[in-house]
């Protein structure tokens, strides 16, 4: 539709501001579904990196390109409960070996190193150490790794690349974090 065709100016500007409403509402859904997602952080599995009622922002688009990588924050579906999604860490990746040897855990026989829980592992699952994590998959962990439901429990297990709906990019909420 030509709008210079439309002869009253009020009538022009009703159908621009229209065609931009639905460019916005276009763009926003692609974003939204494509893109990025905002996940709210639902309990202090990830304290004290994320905290309880955190907004965070996925990138849904990364794991197109890449692998995901340990360090790396992703949020997933719960087995148990699909449409619930777990945010974790990743500590191991396909082919590594993970062991808990005197409540701590090894990767590949090398202590897990990392700046989130020195404490001993009091939590330890209903999963068999050592695990060999399977191609395709990888091992998560919460950083608060006494109150954390991941890897080490049956019922997370490995996490597939494909059931990954996102890697975690930033915090959006709150802002003074």
């Amino acid at each position: 539709m030509k709008l210079d065709r439309i002869q009253n100016p009020i009538a022009r500007n009703l159908v621009e501001w229209l065609l931009i409403l639905l460019v916005a509402v276009f763009l926003f859904l692609i974003l939204r579904f494509f893109v990025f997602r905002i996940a709210n952080v639902d309990g202090d599995s990830m304290e004290p990196t994320l905290k309880d009622r955190d907004l965070v922002v996925l990138s849904r688009l990364t794991y197109f390109f890449t692998d995901p990588k340990p360090g790396e924050i992703v949020a997933f579906p719960y087995k148990e409960n699909p449409s619930d999604y777990y945010i974790k860490r990743i500590v191991g990746s396909p082919g590594d070996v993970i062991d808990l040897v005197d409540r701590r855990f090894m990767i590949n026989g090398e202590p897990l190193e990392d700046d989130f829980s020195e404490e001993a592992i009091i939590s330890l699952g209903d999963a068999r150490f050592p695990i060999t994590v399977p191609e395709g998959q990888y091992f998560v962990l919460g950083d608060n790794r006494n109150g954390s439901k991941d890897s080490r429990f049956s019922s997370v297990g490995c996490i597939p690349k494909e059931k990954m709906v996102g890697k975690v990019i930033f915090r959006l909420w709150p802002f003074k974090r």
